[in-house]
């Protein structure tokens, strides 16, 4: 990789160190001859294109200008040796200037859209490789490529009880009446959990590691819910500048049923307990 990253960058590599986090790809601070430092990632074993998913996700986030998002300055899916990504390097300060800043540009990243649910490119995206074929309507997104393919996983892995997946079976077939009023796709991030912000020593929140795809606006503030992270401040300047539906915050456990599902599969523990609240929240709606 170092020899992939000189010359896909024009310097040669002078010094790597290896960075915590993530759990599935190795992540490095490179150093360069003329002085950059970069941020690179690789994969042992990636599915097909992995990273040049990423970067089309980056550079759709990058695309409306209105929240910082790290340039991709190289990729390679390791068709001709090693798979990486590199991006423009971010000096973390820890904590967001401004959360509402953050939430009122979120809303315009949001409200700038793209042309179907799913993915254009049908490319698919998280660690279980769901899919993003493209659809017309959210409930058939959300049920098609969301609900559908990780009650399957759940039940063939038995990471969920049979209870539990006659619940997912019944919100399933009940989306239309718990969906809320229809929308537009939104331009999402796909992964928002407070973990894919960085924060800039200027308190700018950057966004990184999407799983980028036209969705239902609700789910990325669902995901910043999920595991906290994110200050008030941000949703109510959010609601401001793009309104959202009433009862959003009633629904945020149905956006938070996919996330908690692939959780339950890949990890166990209380995920299948906290997917199975969920759906009861949902069911009680």
């Amino acid at each position: 990789m170092r020899d992939q990253l000189a010359a896909a960058l024009g310097s040669p590599v002078v010094a790597m160190a290896r960075l915590g986090g993530g759990d599935v790809a190795e992540s490095y601070r490179v150093d360069l001859e003329d002085r950059r430092r970069v941020f690179a990632k690789t994969h042992r074993d990636p599915p097909a294109h992995f990273f040049s998913t990423e970067a089309e996700g980056l550079r759709w986030l990058r695309e409306p200008g209105v929240l910082p998002v790290p340039d991709v300055l190289a990729v390679s899916d390791g068709d001709d040796g090693a798979a990486f990504l590199a991006l423009e390097w971010i000096d973390e300060g820890g904590r967001a200037e401004d959360e509402a800043a953050f939430g009122r540009s979120l809303a315009r990243l949001h409200r700038f859209g793209l042309p179907t649910f799913g993915r254009t490119d049908r490319r698919t995206t998280g660690s279980r490789a769901l899919p993003n074929d493209p659809c017309d309507t959210w409930v058939e997104f959300f049920r098609e490529r969301r609900l559908v393919p990780l009650r399957r996983l759940a039940g063939d892995s038995g990471a969920l009880p049979v209870r539990t997946l006659e619940k997912l079976d019944a919100v399933i077939e009940r989306l239309d009446e718990v969906g809320g009023p229809p929308e537009p796709p939104a331009r999402l991030h796909g992964d928002l959990w407070a973990g894919n912000r960085i924060v800039d020593r200027a308190g700018r929140s950057w966004l990184i590691d999407p799983a980028a795809h036209g969705g239902h606006r609700e789910f990325d503030l669902a995901m910043m819910r999920l595991f906290g992270g994110y200050g008030v401040d941000a949703f109510a300047a959010y609601d401001d500048e793009f309104p959202l539906a009433d009862g959003w915050e009633q629904r945020i456990p149905l956006h938070q049923l996919a996330p908690l599902t692939v959780h339950a599969v890949k990890f166990g523990g209380g995920y299948a307990g906290a997917t199975e609240r969920a759906l009861d929240a949902v069911l009680a709606s």
